[in-house]
């Protein structure tokens, strides 16, 4: 009888540890980080400066988390100082929200000149007229209007070149323009600025500077006269 029980028990913990060991082996593991994951991922990136990020990288890192979708709609806006749902936008929207922070209404500004230089500006949609609502949210007017600004610099691929708060803009393969804004913030390997832009996800902070064409740099001097980094 003894030996029946004992043998009854042996059986029941057998059966137990194979349940446990079979449950432990359908467990989900931590997938293995992919080399593009690895790449943006911020905990890799290089230290955070110690000193404070320049007031357009704040503004533009502000957004995180806030517009988290790329939405290219046309919109009617208010004027001045337009700007459609803060979840939500394109390119064009990371640097005008981070710009209005320090003074600088690009729907204004863009809208305002375009009006008194309409042949000074592209004429990639066969406009003959300005549409304050849209003409500040191409990339192509942008890049016109930081060249009458003067913030215009040499387009480069020394990563050195480009300074926190600089301006790229870029032709993507597709052949779609883009901009976004140079971070304090660096590359995992520590050779590159990060780069605050909205391509698909809503704002991020990504290793993209030399991944499309680039085909414009620009540093902005902000209403105070100082320019976002030292030229």
């Amino acid at each position: 009888m003894r030996h029946g029980r004992r043998r009854f028990a042996s059986i029941l913990a057998a059966v137990a540890t194979t349940v446990l060991l079979a449950a432990c082996s359908r467990a989900p593991q931590p997938p293995e980080p992919s080399k593009t994951a690895a790449r943006n991922d911020p905990a890799r990136s290089a230290q955070v400066p110690a000193a404070p990020s320049p007031p357009l990288v704040a503004a533009a890192r502000a957004q995180i988390g806030v517009t988290r979708y790329y939405d290219p709609a046309y919109v009617r806006l208010a004027y001045p100082g337009g700007d459609v749902a803060a979840e939500r936008g394109v390119c064009t929207d990371v640097v005008i929200r981070a710009l209005r922070t320090q003074g600088i209404d690009l729907q204004q500004t863009v809208h305002e000149d375009m009006r008194a230089h309409f042949a000074s500006y592209p004429t990639i949609w066969r406009a003959n007229s300005t549409d304050r609502n849209i003409d500040h949210r191409r990339v192509p007017n942008l890049q016109r209007w930081f060249e009458r600004q003067r913030w215009s610099l040499p387009v480069s691929d020394r990563a050195a070149d480009y300074r926190p708060g600089d301006l790229v803009t870029w032709e993507l393969r597709s052949g779609v323009p883009h901009i976004g804004i140079v971070s304090d913030r660096k590359s995992w390997d520590r050779q590159r600025p990060l780069m605050l832009h909205n391509i698909a996800r809503g704002t991020q902070e990504d290793d993209v500077l030399f991944d499309y064409t680039i085909t414009g740099h620009y540093r902005p001097v902000l209403k105070s006269g100082a320019a976002t980094a030292a030229r």
